[in-house]
């Protein structure tokens, strides 16, 4: 990764892209322990976590993570899940983030040195030339190493650096040694964006 001490950094995390890229490669993340290797790059001026939240259960599995998060350095950017009917009769949950996550890079460009977006989803890859001609370098984090990869290739040729998810895994990992003091763990038991496809319409359910 390419950093530099005084430049000024925030991240834009996709959380059901970043929980699927991560469980598709076996591992769970520490959020606590990604802060800190980050606040360590250079001026983290904000960190940013997407999701989408199902209201109406009694208990969300998401839950204890999002209130974590929330009171431990991150900004969280949340709206209600959608439900509806396909066309074969099946139940969906839809809870796109696209649009919420791209009008705060757009806003927090001008303050910005430096943009690491945690999202192998196509449909940023305007997003991503859009900021980098404001001059703002752009990273993105996702996986090529699930089969099929959970990256687009757009959004990666794009980027001015890509970094292997996995190659972040003994830095960000939630481990058994670390999990009573780190974040709670992440747990999603509808549907996630899938390895088979990165180009931003799995995202839509999540």
């Amino acid at each position: 990764m390419v950093f530099y001490p005084q430049e000024r950094v925030a991240l834009f995390i996709d959380g059901s892209n970043l929980y699927a890229a991560a469980r598709a490669l076996g591992f769970d993340i520490d959020y606590k322990r990604l802060l800190q290797m980050f606040a360590g790059k250079g001026r983290l001026i904000r960190a940013f976590y997407y999701t989408a939240l199902v209201e109406d259960q009694e208990y969300s599995p998401i839950r204890p993570l999002v209130d974590w998060l929330d009171y431990n350095g991150y900004t969280m950017v949340t709206k209600p899940t959608k439900e509806f009917t396909d066309a074969s009769g099946r139940r969906k949950i839809k809870g796109n983030m696209d649009i919420e996550l791209a009008i705060d890079v757009m806003e927090m460009s001008e303050h910005l040195d430096h943009i690491v977006l945690f999202s192998g989803d196509g449909d940023f890859r305007r997003l991503v030339d859009a900021v980098q001609r404001k001059g703002v370098r752009v990273t993105v984090v996702s996986t090529v190493r699930s089969q099929p990869p959970m990256v687009a290739d757009e959004l990666r040729r794009q980027a001015d650096n890509f970094v292997e998810l996995q190659d972040l895994q003994p830095s960000i990992e939630r481990t058994i040694a670390n999990r009573e003091h780190g974040a709670p763990r992440e747990d999603r038991h509808y549907n996630a964006p899938t390895p088979a496809n990165p180009n931003g319409t799995a995202d839509d359910e999540v």
